[in-house]
């Protein structure tokens, strides 16, 4: 199965759903009912309501089927004369009359081949002011649920007071999905599923390939900046009606999917969590930041903001950090909430204890962050600093000074406090930013991102520093060589590499790497034990513990070796053995000595001195890009 989408945990705990069918779905272009994907549609409420899902469906289609019904009969009975004539509309309540009673005998059909029972709700606008009517809607629905039976439901449009099925928009409910959203909020749904005839809200026309689909909506951000169409193709309703329905109903705390209709498992995806559709719920505002832009407009702006801060004075950019700390620590209290979120939403997942370790903010980890922003701010400029002088002639200098790189996308792991730190120290070097942290990190990085941006003057831009808060938009980031200048990526060997074959950016990369203690027979073991404890534990989640620890093999003989692993084990240190260690001492086998544990464990190997644990170094550590991440203390 597909990997779940980290905002749509929520589905888990989902149990009674309304599902809403569009005219464009229902039916197909020349007005007939749509066979195939009404059979498959039955067939995925059949598949949930055997799975215990409380199902509803509410479909359109009544109208639009009688019309196909209606002008058939109309021509049937009409002479040649009559065919001259110019054509009158059909009424269009004497097309739902006929197109409901035909579409609910094909669903009757269709659900009856699953095993399934439908029952066959009509309802008006009129309906719903009345108190005793919803009491008695509720009560029926619950008893036809629990019955396993799928109640389907359309507005009686053959007996509505509006003045026609489609010219009226006015009162309790308008269209199916506003229908729907009524629906779902009266009888207490946990997920508001609407099936349109494309995969969800797109920023602009689907048709156009510069369109981008929109996973997440967020209504502070988006609401005035979409057009959409009047309406569907055979419908009145539209993605304007689905998208109005939509937030109606998250507003009020029902989570909606707007997904297609044509593709055959796209509820079941849904519901297991995968990645389509556009999702609406009333906490979307905190999972991505509301200034999000397109990939391309995203890096532009970073770019244009870059260039106004490197032409600010040293003290000026000083002063951004500055305000950079104090916002920080004003707002304390909102990021370690949203982190709390975080690391409670990563134990519930069920991560490794080590990941756990790196998302969380530790008590005093904001201050601490702020006072490393002020030293940083009070540093030496680190623009236009002469690095190189070199007369090429008499008279003629050439000076190489330093300066900024331009626009950065750095990738990093599930560490909010990296978010802070690489943001700090590309304001202070005038570089724009791209940041993509992990996805458990989602909400500690959007407080942290807006706090920051916040304190950016409007003379600079918070354009300055983008979050990316998709995996799917790096493919788009990396195609911008003309626009970012270099890409950061922290992370594992397979991720650099792919990042490294996919763009033609420069890349500044590493890969995995082991850290390793040595302990001579002459070292200090007072000094060697609190070295190799700290190395140890005190930020074992970080890329720069001790991940093995070389021991000489002498102090297998006066107990010092002993007395590490007392120490090591004293502080809950798992201690695994290389083939020497493992053999002498009982130890469990450690996986390899390439294994970075990331957590309370590590390796512990015998050398025979200083010059065999220097070899062991060089052949099992891992070798950086660019930089190293071996480290040797010889005690």
């Amino acid at each position: 199965m597909a990997a779940i989408d980290p905002s749509r945990r929520f589905l888990k705990d989902v149990k009674r759903i309304v599902i809403k069918v569009g005219t464009a779905v229902v039916t197909r272009d020349d007005g007939r009912l749509a066979l195939g994907r009404l059979g498959a549609l039955c067939e995925q409420l059949q598949t949930l309501n055997s799975q215990g899902f409380e199902v509803i469906l509410v479909s359109s289609g009544a109208v639009g089927a009688g019309r196909q019904r209606l002008r058939y009969r109309k021509l049937v009975h009409s002479s040649f004369a009559d065919l001259q004539k110019p054509q009158v509309e059909l009424d269009g309540k004497a097309c739902a009359a006929v197109g409901q009673n035909g579409l609910m005998a094909l669903y009757d059909t269709l659900f009856s081949q699953l095993d399934v029972t439908s029952a066959q709700l009509l309802v008006t606008d009129n309906d719903f002011r009345s108190p005793e009517f919803r009491q008695q809607l509720t009560e029926t629905v619950d008893s036809l649920l629990s019955y396993k039976v799928i109640p389907v439901f359309n507005e009686n449009d053959a007996v509505s007071t509006r003045r026609a099925p489609y010219e009226d928009s006015s009162g309790i409910f308008w269209d199916n999905d506003s229908l729907a959203a009524l629906l779902a909020l009266e009888l207490k749904a946990d997920l508001l599923v609407l099936l349109s005839d494309v995969d969800g809200l797109y920023s602009g026309p689907p048709s156009d390939p510069q369109s981008k689909l929109i996973h997440t909506y967020i209504k502070e951000k988006l609401e005035n900046t979409i057009t959409f169409g009047d309406k569907s193709r055979l419908g009145r309703g539209g993605m304007t009606a689905k998208v109005k329905a939509a937030v109606y109903a998250s507003q009020a705390g029902i989570p909606v999917v707007i997904t297609s209709g044509f593709a055959g498992d796209n509820i079941v995806k849904v519901l297991q969590g995968q990645h389509i559709g556009t999702l609406f719920h009333q906490d979307a505002h905190t999972w991505v930041s509301n200034g999000e832009l397109n990939s391309r407009d995203m890096a532009v702006a970073a770019r244009e903001s870059s260039r106004r801060l490197q032409a600010m004075p040293a003290k000026e950019r000083s002063k951004i950090l500055l305000d950079v700390a104090d916002a920080l620590e004003a707002n304390e209290k909102v990021i370690v909430h949203e982190n709390e979120a975080d690391v409670a939403a990563a134990k519930d997942a069920g991560y490794e204890t080590a990941l756990v370790s790196r998302l969380a903010l530790k008590p005093g980890k904001v201050s601490s962050l702020a006072k490393a922003i002020r030293v940083l701010a009070n540093m030496e400029e680190p623009i236009g600093q002469i690095l190189k002088r070199t007369e090429l002639s008499d008279g003629f200098i050439l000076d190489k000074t330093s300066s900024p790189l331009g626009v950065l996308l750095v990738i990093f792991e599930s560490r909010p406090d990296a978010l802070v730190q690489i943001a700090s120290l590309a304001i202070r070097s005038g570089n724009g930013l791209l940041l993509k942290g992990g996805k458990e990190a989602r909400r500690s990085n959007a407080i942290l991102h807006k706090v920051i941006t916040s304190a950016i003057p409007e003379s600079v831009g918070g354009g300055l520093i983008g979050l990316v808060t998709t995996r799917d938009e790096i493919p788009e980031l990396l195609k911008l060589d003309d626009v970012i200048d270099l890409v950061i990526p922290r992370g594992s060997n397979k991720l650099v590499s792919q990042i490294k074959s996919s763009t033609k950016i420069p890349v500044l990369g590493h890969a995995d790497g082991v850290c390793h203690v040595y302990v001579d027979k002459s070292a200090d073991m007072e000094m060697a034990k609190n070295i190799v404890v700290d190395a140890k534990t005190d930020y074992p989640a970080a890329c720069n513990a001790m991940e093995t620890l070389l021991v000489h093999k002498d102090l297998m003989e006066n107990g010092g070796v002993n007395e590490l692993l007392i120490e090591l084990q004293t502080k809950g240190v798992r201690i695994k053995g290389g083939p020497r260690a493992s053999s002498a001492l009982n130890l469990p086998a450690a996986p390899s000595f390439h294994h970075e544990y990331g957590s309370l464990a590590c390796t512990v190997e015998i050398v025979d001195d200083v010059h065999a644990a220097i070899d062991h170094i060089h052949k099992h550590g891992r070798q950086s890009i660019f930089s190293t991440r071996n480290s040797l203390h010889i005690l």
